[in-house]
């Protein structure tokens, strides 16, 4: 179920089911993390698997952070270009090593490959305590259009 978006935002609400579904269509979101005492954001491609998110990665600052003992948060948006509808689906929860040696047959079998080339050895589960998402129209930049816009322009040429 979701709720209709109000008169005044047109921001619907999405149910938890919508997200996921939304979550399994794009490949890539940013990641957050508690690293060195403030907050970091890395973006990463992923698989949705059995109600979480499994992505891979190699040694570093984002293994380290994800995890560390700070929840971590996922964000993914997209945007129809035909009807100008957009999406954001935010995942917030804890970051577990995959280890177990059935978990990580099964996790390579979600054909999880980096973008990046190196090592991607480690392979995470986020287990979400909360998914949240909406979906907006976009708006059309000349409904932001002021007087400074132009005197901003004029300014340039």
């Amino acid at each position: 179920m979701t709720n209709k978006p109000s008169p005044v935002s047109g921001v619907e609400v999405l149910s938890a089911e919508q997200c996921w579904a939304l979550l399994r269509g794009v490949s890539v979101g940013r990641l957050a993390v508690w690293a060195a005492n403030h907050p970091d954001i890395f973006p990463i491609n992923y698989k949705v698997d059995h109600g979480t998110l499994v992505f891979r990665t190699g040694e570093g600052t984002k293994l380290h952070a994800a995890l560390g003992d700070a929840p971590v948060a996922l964000e993914a948006d997209g945007v129809d270009q035909d009807t100008g509808i957009a999406w954001s689906v935010v995942v917030k929860g804890g970051a577990v090593g995959v280890t177990l040696t059935q978990e990580v047959l099964d996790t390579v079998g979600l054909l999880l490959f980096p973008w990046q080339a190196g090592r991607k050895d480690a392979f995470v589960r986020i287990v979400p305590t909360s998914i949240t998402g909406r979906r907006f129209k976009v708006t059309s930049p000349l409904t932001w259009w002021s007087p400074l816009d132009d005197a901003t322009r004029a300014g340039l040429e």
